[in-house]
């Protein structure tokens, strides 16, 4: 008998589906179809709407290992917003078909909990050939997301200072517009910030691309008007040929729109490569005693002012890895490594079938912020689609050990949590500590914009709870402040009152900087005798890590979540956040208002009050003022046990109107206006 074919290729036609379940009230439901191998997606079709005999005509060529795994194929409803509705699945028996041979298939689909039900069928052509030899070739001939096609170096870098718009089309019924541009290079792309209520708008603002063709390339820009809740308007579009631009200078470009108005100013610079390589691990620069040396020269103090945004070099060592997750049906994976270090990305080759590669390769990068940090991202290349993620691992600059040979547990792509698998690095750091430092009063570079970003409960409640952090500790140091006025403890208030009176005494301007240096030297000795304050690293990932993230998203059918369920914690979240937000607001409005005259009582009352304080404070030196404020708050509670404290200025913005108050107010004034008219 001859050996089994190393692999099969099931060639696919889903042609149509014949009375398909209803799902939605008009009577009609919303199909789309997926299929799916050992458990794993290999192709979902594009949705016919509102259609229960639907054509796809869609093909699809899949590489299976086995016969023994049918083609498990399922149909949904697409419900906006809303989980999707199980419409039925089937399974196709792979190993019933016959080879090289195209057959007509009927699929009858079944609810497996109620199997009497009769859900419609599908129509399907199918086609099963053996695949023999090597497919390794057949591997890297497949197509992988353009994400993960960047192991080439790029030729040079293009610096695009975006300045200015002039005389730009107006697109909202006020006769302005809410300008913001894209640009586009590849697969590399950038949004600048959006300018309100402009036809000029000034962004200055700097895009750095890579340029992998000698020749230059194309950069695409449209410009766009922002509109809150709706779709944004196009304002026109401009492209720049860079061939035809020299290098190593910077090109002053006023470039008109195409389909709309005005005039977009760029400053655009074309430069050469950075020093970014990839090499095998016998060859690497810092192996070379004498490269090193140089390498050194060329980062020490005496060149600290040579080539500001020289900041540095890194070097990373990809080893390997050991047991990865296994993603593919035999129970292997096909792993390649990715490095990125801001907007520079570079990638290994994949090692097939292995849960335990070896790369042994060393990449090289420039450092252009010593805050940055490393990614090192392992994924399993797929035949068909984009690859799957494996593990990452983020490690700042300013943490690596140069030379340490170090195995890195990979974690979840958001970092929250631990995956299977650990990797093997070695990472050395070369910089300059004052083109480090200068390097950090200038902006932050802009990572490439790969995706929207979507809205997530967990995301939400997330930053809530940063933000309520944040306020508790303000006002957990206000209590503790407090509690010396209200002498809780006597020791602590006359140690308070001692220290307080001292420094009011001798104050002088240059005691604000160093009050400030306090707490950083109180806590570095506190780090330096090993009583370290700073949060623990797992402390900080329990806090973060998602709630209730690892359902499986595709098999909705199997295990729900109750939608009803996260819609109210969804409202929770945002009626807290909404509070917040409007008692905010509310305090700004009130102070708007008493310099508006909107109570005029209340403005003559802020006039008597600012006119007493000139005085005081002209004919009474400011520190005989904090002296006697401090004294007041520390004896007030000994003088009367049993005061109720307030805090005069909240008292009085509280009688102060907030727009929405004044609006209500009016309303209520016009109505009994026209009551008593009538």
């Amino acid at each position: 008998q001859p050996p089994s074919p190393a692999m099969y290729q099931l060639d696919i036609v889903l042609k149509k589906g014949n009375s398909l379940a209803i799902r939605d009230r008009t009577g009609t439901s919303d199909p789309y179809v997926k299929f799916k191998v050992a458990g794993k997606e290999v192709f979902r079709s594009k949705t016919i709407h509102k259609n229960l005999n639907p054509v796809w005509d869609e093909r699809v060529s899949l590489l299976v290992e086995t016969l023994k795994d049918p083609l498990y194929v399922k149909v949904f409803d697409y419900d906006f917003g809303l989980q999707d509705d199980f419409m039925g699945s089937a399974y196709l028996h792979l190993e019933s078909l016959e080879h090289q041979r195209t057959l007509d298939v009927t699929l009858d689909l079944k609810d497996p909990q109620y199997p009497e039900n009769n859900l419609g069928s599908l129509e399907l052509a199918v086609t099963l050939s053996p695949k023999e030899g090597d497919v390794r070739d057949a591997y890297q001939s497949m197509r992988l997301s353009d994400v993960h096609r960047k192991a080439q170096l790029w030729r040079g870098i293009v610096s695009i200072s975006l300045i200015e718009g002039r005389s730009l089309q107006p697109m909202d019924a006020n006769g302005l517009s809410d300008p913001y541009v894209k640009f586009r290079m590849g697969h590399q792309k950038y949004k600048s910030k959006t300018i309100s209520k402009t036809l000029n708008p000034q962004w200055r603002e700097q895009f750095d691309f890579h340029m992998y063709d000698e020749q230059g390339g194309y950069v695409d820009i449209t410009v766009w008007d922002k509109d809150a809740g709706k779709k944004d308007d196009f304002m026109g579009r401009c492209t720049i040929n860079l061939s035809h631009l020299s290098k190593e200078h910077t090109h002053k470009l006023d470039l008109p729109l195409e389909e709309g108005e005005g005039v977009l100013v760029l400053l655009v610079t074309l430069t050469a490569s950075a020093a970014v390589s990839i090499s095998d691990l016998s060859v690497n620069m810092l192996d070379d005693p004498q490269e090193r040396h140089q390498i050194m020269q060329r980062y020490s103090l005496w060149r600290s002012f040579n080539n500001l945004k020289d900041v540095g070099v890194v070097q990373v060592k990809v080893i390997r890895a050991e047991g990865l997750m296994a993603a593919d049906v035999t129970g292997k994976s096909d792993p390649f490594c990715v490095v990125e270090l801001s907007n520079d990305r570079l990638q290994t080759h994949t090692v097939y079938k292995n849960l335990n590669p070896e790369w042994n390769k060393v990449f090289t990068f420039n450092v252009k912020d010593i805050h940055s940090v490393l990614e090192v991202t392992v994924y399993d290349e797929d035949r068909d689609r984009s690859a799957d993620f494996l593990g990452k691992v983020a490690i700042p600059l300013l943490n690596i050990q140069n030379g340490e040979r170090k195995a890195y547990a990979l974690k979840s792509k958001e970092l929250t949590g631990p995956t299977k698998g650990v990797i093997f690095l070695e990472i050395d750091v070369i910089f300059n500590a004052v083109k480090a430092g200068l390097g950090t009063l200038i902006p932050i570079e802009q990572k490439y914009i790969e995706e929207e970003p979507r809205v997530s409960k967990q995301m939400l409640l997330q930053n809530f709870n940063r933000v309520r952090r944040c306020i508790m500790f303000l006002i957990n140091t206000g209590c503790y402040i407090n509690s010396c006025f209200e002498w809780d403890s006597p020791q602590r208030s006359i140690c308070a009152f001692v220290l307080f009176v001292i420094v009011v005494w001798n104050f002088e301007l240059y005691m604000i900087p160093l009050a400030l240096l306090l707490p950083l030297a109180w806590n570095y000795i506190l780090i330096a005798s090993g009583k370290d304050t700073r949060q623990d690293v797992q402390a900080v990932e329990d806090l973060l890590e998602d709630e209730d993230e690892d359902f499986d998203k595709d098999d909705k059918d199997s295990e729900r979540k109750g939608f009803m369920n996260k819609l109210y914690a969804i409202q929770d979240v945002c009626i807290s956040v909404q509070n917040a937000l409007d008692e905010v607001a509310s305090y700004g409005e009130r102070i708007k208002n008493t310099f508006n005259w909107t109570v005029p009582f209340l403005s003559w009352l802020a006039i008597v009050a600012f006119g007493g304080a000139t005085i005081i404070i002209y004919f009474i030196p400011l520190r005989y003022i904090v002296l006697a404020w401090g004294v007041n708050k520390f004896t007030k509670k000994l003088r009367d046990p049993y005061i109720i404290d307030n805090n005069e200025l909240l008292d009085f913005l509280s009688r102060v109107p907030s727009d929405v108050q004044v609006v209500g107010e009016l309303s209520t004034f016009i109505s009994a206006s026209s009551f008593i008219s009538f």
